[in-house]
């Protein structure tokens, strides 16, 4: 324990400096923006701000500081824009428009917004002290996870998915094979047969996530606001007057907060898995424990529990990445392996004796963590307000607005026109989806974990010749498949007791 202490000493000394507390406040403020931008994201933003901290000559821990506020603000940000408009910032807030967009249109964006930065900021907090206390300890953990048990986990999270198909599984499903479809377009790289393509070489590199998740949330939302306004409709929204949570909305979500918290560290160490799994894990999580106990909750239509669930999960997850690469010197995310490669311009190499050779470092940027999230806390929550002005605006400027930011972003990606015609094109078929009750959640995790579990399935394979079994033949993957088949059998049997409790009451 005294250990901790010192470490902690150091790593807040480090944090506490003016410098460092002016560098985090920075990178928090800049990544909210990277966050509301379609396009850009966290790794794009922390790629942007690399070649600056290094012209400079920001000091290692300084820069790292920076990065990482980069890092947790524009997770926070992208939340804003999926919450206000329906349109996800970055992959891991698709699950924040299953009930943040709803809670907005029924008047209640303030309160969305400050729920979601206070659930954000438990669970970031909830990481930092997981970190403190047990990173060597998760690092081994995760090191029991290869491409068989990352592959199962991916099976898992699509099982996790049936609680988001409500009461028309069918179009669920069919959503997520879409998504699933578009997620292996383009060139196979190991055998290098083109898949999808229809012989376009703009196909060739698969379709970008930003284009997909842009098109059907943007696009299409904007498609249907802009039919409501040709009808006469009024789009506009009266926000409530309060700008804040109170104390009983606040005990109302606070377990889900916990839960998911832990849900999404758990899932953060583990290299690779990403915030979306934590996101999407965590609301099926708190959906099924909810819904047993109250069949009438209203997941998926403005629940503050479905809200603040994917909320925690997700920045749990995104501070828990930090463990495998400051232990293991393995990235647990995109965003790291670019946080990864700024340190090796410093001639920084993450690893176990990173602890004992830059404990400043380390420990600076653990702190520093904790901080970043204090101040983005204290920065947004006075802001909802300012930003849910946007639904105040009128439905003919808005859509044009709108469309103007999403293409922008597009655009920005490759700097190629054939982008701005996908988005066009996945757009109108989302739109068209819509229409007939398809859901855009399963669709958009579709493309986001299709890749990951492709991959890792290749990996596992190749390493045994083809054998199938090794899907099977570690403990974890056994328990992962065990969970698999849970979350989908055991809803169903509850469903069928409550149905027969509800006849024989009934009956009497």
């Amino acid at each position: 324990m005294s250990s901790i202490l010192d470490h902690l000493s150091i790593g807040f000394g480090v944090a506490f400096s003016l410098t460092n507390i002016l560098v985090a406040m920075i990178g928090s403020f800049i990544g909210t923006l990277v966050g509301v931008l379609p396009g850009l994201g966290p790794v794009n933003g922390v790629a942007m701000l690399i070649p600056i901290a290094f012209a400079m000559n920001l000091p290692p821990e300084t820069a790292l500081i920076l990065l990482a506020a980069v890092y947790v603000g524009a997770e926070y940000g992208g939340r804003i824009t999926a919450i206000l408009l329906n349109v996800p910032g970055e992959a891991s807030a698709i699950m924040t428009t299953l009930d943040g967009y709803p809670l907005a249109r029924q008047g209640m964006a303030n309160v969305a917004l400050s729920l979601s930065a206070w659930s954000a900021f438990f669970g970031a907090i909830v990481s930092v002290v997981g970190i403190i206390l047990l990173a060597p300890l998760l690092a081994k953990w995760a090191l029991a996870f290869g491409p068989a048990e990352y592959f199962v986990l991916m099976i898992f999270a699509f099982c996790c998915l049936t609680s988001l198909l409500g009461k028309q599984p069918v179009k669920g499903v069919l959503a997520a094979m879409i998504g699933l479809s578009i997620s292996v377009v383009g060139v196979d790289a190991n055998s290098g047969v083109y898949r999808y393509t229809f012989e376009s070489v703009h196909l060739a590199d698969g379709i970008d996530f930003v284009v997909v998740v842009i098109a059907l949330f943007a696009v299409s939302e904007m498609l249907e606001m802009l039919e409501k306004v040709m009808a006469g409709h009024s789009v506009e929204v009266t926000p409530s007057g309060r700008k804040i949570f109170n104390l009983k909305e606040l005990a109302f979500t606070w377990w889900s907060v916990v839960r998911s918290a832990l849900v999404g560290f758990g899932v953060g160490v583990l290299p690779g898995a990403g915030a979306s799994v934590a996101a999407a894990v965590a609301y099926s999580q708190e959906k099924r424990i909810i819904e047993a106990k109250d069949p009438d909750a209203k997941f998926g239509k403005g629940d503050m529990r479905g809200l603040v669930a994917p909320e925690a999960a997700a920045t749990a997850s995104a501070i828990g990445s930090f463990v495998p690469m400051l232990t293991l010197g393995v990235p647990g995310s995109g965003t790291t392996a670019v946080m990864m490669g700024a340190l090796t311009l410093y001639n920084i190499t993450p690893g176990p004796v990173l602890f004992d050779t830059k404990p400043e470092l380390v420990w600076g940027l653990i702190a520093s963590l904790f901080v970043a999230n204090v101040l983005l806390f204290v920065m947004n929550v006075p802001l909802v307000r300012l930003f849910s002005k946007v639904l105040s605006v009128p439905g003919w400027l808005m859509v044009p607005g709108i469309l103007c930011i999403s293409y922008i972003g597009v655009y920005a990606i490759n700097a190629g026109t054939f982008d701005l015609l996908l988005v066009a094109g996945i757009g109108a078929l989302g739109y068209f989806l819509r229409k007939f009750g398809v859901p855009m959640a399963p669709l958009g995790l579709g493309v986001v974990l299709g890749n990951m579990m492709e991959q890792n399935l290749r990996r596992a394979l190749s390493m045994t010749d083809g054998d199938v079994r090794v899907l099977f033949a570690s403990p974890v993957s056994m328990s992962m498949w065990a969970a698999a088949v849970a979350v989908v059998v055991v809803p169903q049997i509850l469903r069928r007791v409550r149905r027969a409790r509800k006849a024989a009451e009934n009956a009497v």
